[in-house]
Formats: C-alpha cells, structure tokens, sequence
C-alpha cells in the first residue's frame, strides 16, 4: 500500500477518475436535486447529504462486487438481432423508470390545479427514505459504466474508492447550490427535467445494445443551459427596464 502511495501512475489514475466521477455525477445530481425539491426547505439539506452518501454506498458497493460486474457483459439471450446482457437489462429499466419519472415530474409542474386540486389538502411530503431509495437505485444504473471503465483503469481498489470520495465530497459542496437554484428558477426546473428525459432515452438506446457518445448529450446539455441562462439574464434586464420606465 505505501509503495503504491509513491507511485506516479496511482495519482494520475486518482486524478482521471475523480475528474471522471464529478463528470458523470452531474446526471445524478440533477435527479437528486429534483427528489429533493419536493421536501420542506427545512430537509433538503439532510436529502442532499443522504442522497449522495446514499449514491457513495452504492457506487463503492458495486467496486466490492466487481466480478458480479464484470459479469455483467456476458449475453444472456436474444432479441431482434441485439445480444442483451445483464447490463443491457440494468441500463432498460433504469431508462423506463427515468423517462417515466421525468415525464411525471413535468406534468406536474406543468399542470394547473382546478378548484377541487385548490381545496383539496395538501399532500404530504414525500419520505426520505423513499427519496435514499429512489437515489440509490438509479445511482447503480448511472455508474454502471463508470465503475466498469474504472476498473479496466485503475489496478487497485483503494484508488477507484478515494476517487469515488473525493468525487461524493466535491459535489456535495455544490450540489445544494444547484438544486436551490433549480427550485428557485422554475424554467431551469424544467431544462433539468428535460435532460433527465434525454438521459433516460439515452439509457434505453444504450440498454437495447446502439452507443451514443454521452459527449454529444453534454454537449447538447451544455449548449441549452447556456441559452437558457442568456434568456434569464434578458429577462432580468427588461424587467430591470421596465421598473426604470416606470419610476421615470
């Protein structure tokens, strides 16, 4: 272990796969975001930090079972010319239950409540153990690959779990910034929504065997962020002009 500690390959293989861990955890923090906007201000916090150490748990969960995950590519049958395995499978599901979990949160959001919804008491908050639990599984489906890759990168388990750590603790810094601002600003609620759809189609494509670069979907992801964040600034300057005309 301590000669492993001086060696020059062990820090630049630390240093790609946090660099790789915070890249790919961006997709999880904005679902964590989005589970933990529905819970009183007063809780998102802990959400936050129970959803990423949740994360964090299955993340190093899966490196313990790295041969169960190895094992994972083997075909297992099928279907139309496309050979499925168990990752394939893992990939599916979490794809379906993403697009469906996106889809219904943007119906909410979008829907506006009749009289009866109006009178209608107020429905209590969702659990956080519900929330850990949701975080957790699509968690395993998120890193899947990057485990994999991590594994066919670093030789020793204790520098794929520091990674893992260092990764967790760097966006656990941020992750509440951005999950407020996202709250706070419902049209960037939606954009978040959005890239929560893209990545769960993503995921089925990717589960019924056709690669897509992510490079493309964060290009994509990046591109419509930085539209989004002029339209909100344009919007702030006229209404900063309107107050101006109004008081001249």
């Amino acid at each position: 272990m301590l000669e492993q500690l001086t060696r020059p390959d062990a820090w630049m293989a630390l240093a790609t796969l946090t660099a790789m861990e915070i890249v790919l955890g961006i997709d999880n923090i904005v679902f964590i975001a989005i589970l933990a906007g529905r819970h009183p201000p007063a809780r998102r916090a802990v959400a936050y930090r129970l959803g990423l150490l949740a994360a964090l748990a299955s993340r190093i969960g899966l490196l313990f079972a790295i041969s169960w995950v190895m094992g994972l590519t083997r075909t297992l049958f099928r279907i139309a010319g496309h050979d499925l395995s168990g990752r394939h499978l893992i990939l599916l599901a979490g794809g379906v239950f993403l697009v469906g979990k996106a889809v219904h949160e943007i119906h909410e959001t979008l829907d506006i409540p009749d009289a009866e919804e109006l009178r209608a008491p107020a429905r209590p908050p969702t659990s956080l153990a519900l929330t850990v639990l949701q975080i957790m599984v699509l968690d395993i489906v998120f890193s899947l690959d990057s485990v994999i890759t991590a594994v066919g990168m670093a030789e020793h388990l204790w520098v794929m779990v520091t990674a893992m750590v260092i990764a967790v603790g760097i966006m656990m810094v941020f992750a509440q910034r951005i999950g407020d601002f996202i709250d706070s600003h419902p049209s960037m609620k939606l954009l978040a929504l959005s890239f929560l759809l893209l990545i769960g189609v993503v995921l089925v494509a990717e589960g019924w065997g056709e690669h897509i670069d992510r490079g493309y979907i964060y290009a994509a992801m990046s591109f419509a962020l930085a539209v989004e964040l002029m339209n909100m600034r344009m919007r702030r300057a006229e209404e900063a002009r309107r107050r101006g005309d109004r008081s001249g």
